[in-house]
């Protein structure tokens, strides 16, 4: 076992900034908004769902005005801070999918699969390369019980049509070399992986084409209902928008009635240095996929293009009061967490050290899926709660939301994953305790396999823990 003090110094200069974004294909930056003005349609939040409902708002009807306001610079918040894994997948696994929805599920995972297609085609066309490849992923079984419960997920992905092997133990091993993994499930259709600063930069410079307008370090303080218009206030200006959508995800909600129904969590990521081809041949990997593990508290890793490994997940925390200062605050002990389980894995990179750690806010509602809705008489729409697999859905949820706000009798505001709501988390102290009780009890299950009485009660409240 690696100890304490090697993680502590393989960690000693690493910088704390995400590694997407420390580029020098960082775009420069865009003015603040200084002066009052009115638009058509106000986006408020410049992430990838942000930025998808500007354009999808340009696409849909090119003659509205459409103005994005960036509380700080594009790509901060969680669109440059996660793993960069592009799914398919609306509903965080087609296992919760088929525990929440199982009446639409097959139009879910069709619907997500359109999105997919149509964020490809789209990048394509407008010359956005995100270093996207559709390389699908393994999910390792490093426990006895985590076989069990891979062969149950095997099963149903070959019902609904992905294209998936199961590998035992000599086989996973002889793809990904490490001693900790006893089996996986290789699944070949479904997503793969990308860059997403890149994406979201590719985005911020698409949008304008489409003649949207965009001021970064623009924070929206306000917003109250008139008449006819939502009246908008920042910190230096006043917007009269038409309509409105909410797209801050993660972040402080600006809708007293969203305050319930989210909370952040904080998540942990490491990047090494760039491996020398030795220790590239001593892992295999040859077909450069991501990997997740399989329990409650799981890892996420990835190559990157230039030969490092992303290694995040794990201890996803969550702070008293929803508090959201430390989403840009070092946090020693899940770093040093995660690499002392980095160097259990792959213990053949011993001498690795790392380059980069951050930590970022992942939005979670309590069913581990979006949530929908409208505000001040069907002028402001939101879409949020991602719970850290938005990187392809967030387009699903700009559309949705801009269906919503247009009155839009559609395919997609008729699902019951977007007309019903999910249960509210309770106020503090009660929701810290619940919320520390059942990350232990996710910890116990990892260890004995044996789902709770707590977690049975939750998954009857349709909680997202199959997921």
């Amino acid at each position: 076992m690696t100890d304490k003090s090697h993680s502590e110094r393989s960690l000693s200069d690493a910088n704390p900034i995400p590694f997407w974004t420390d580029s020098p294909l960082a775009p420069t930056e865009l003015p603040k908004l200084q002066a009052d003005t009115s638009t058509d349609l106000l986006i408020i939040g410049g992430g990838l769902t942000g930025l998808w409902a500007a354009i999808e708002g340009k696409r849909i009807n090119p003659s509205q005005d459409v103005l994005l306001l960036e509380s700080e610079r594009i790509a901060f918040g969680a669109s440059g801070r996660n793993g960069g894994f592009f799914s398919e997948s609306l509903t965080h696994g087609l296992s919760h999918g088929l525990a929440t929805w199982p009446n639409e599920i097959a139009n879910l995972l069709r619907l997500g699969r359109e999105n997919v297609s149509e964020i490809i085609s789209f990048l394509n066309t407008e010359g956005v390369d995100a270093d996207l490849r559709l390389c699908g992923k393994s999910t390792m079984a490093t426990r006895n019980h985590h076989v069990g419960e891979l062969a149950q997920s095997f099963s149903e992905l070959l019902a609904y049509g992905e294209s998936v092997e199961s590998r035992d133990q000599s086989q996973t091993q002889a793809d990904i070399y490490s001693p900790t993994f006893l089996g996986s499930l290789r699944s070949y259709s479904g997503g793969g992986l990308l860059d997403p600063a890149k994406l979201v930069w590719g985005l911020r410079d698409v949008a304008p084409r489409y003649g949207v307008r965009i001021h970064e370090n623009t924070k929206v303080i306000g917003l109250s209902n008139e008449s006819k218009r939502v009246s908008v206030r920042t910190e230096l200006a006043k917007v009269q928008a038409g309509k409105v959508i909410l797209a801050t995800n993660a972040f402080d909600p600006l809708l007293k009635r969203m305050r319930n129904k989210i909370i952040p969590l904080f998540d942990h990521v490491l990047v090494t240095e760039q491996l020398t081809q030795a220790q590239i041949d001593s892992l295999g990997w040859k077909e450069n996929q991501g990997v997740t593990d399989s329990g409650n508290q799981f890892h996420y890793y990835r190559r990157t293009p230039d030969n490092r490994i992303l290694w995040g997940g794990y201890d996803a925390l969550y702070y008293f009061g929803s508090a959201r200062s430390a989403g840009v605050k070092e946090h020693a002990g899940s770093h040093a967490l995660l690499a002392r389980q980095f160097f259990e894995t792959f213990p053949q990179l011993t001498d690795v050290r790392f380059t980069h750690k951050w930590a970022g806010m992942i939005d979670a509602t309590s069913r581990f899926t979006p949530a929908f809705g409208t505000a001040m008489s069907g002028k402001v729409a939101y879409a949020y709660g991602y719970t850290g697999l938005g990187v392809a859905s967030s387009r699903f949820g700009a559309r949705v939301a801009l269906d919503l706000l247009d009155k839009r009798k559609s395919e997609l505001t008729q699902l019951t994953l977007v007309k019903r709501q999910p249960i509210t988390f309770p106020p503090e102290p009660l929701r810290y305790a619940l919320v520390q009780a059942t990350r232990a009890e996710l910890a116990k299950e990892d260890i004995s396999g044996k789902h709770g009485l707590w977690l049975r009660f939750l998954d009857r409240l349709g909680v997202g823990f199959n997921s």
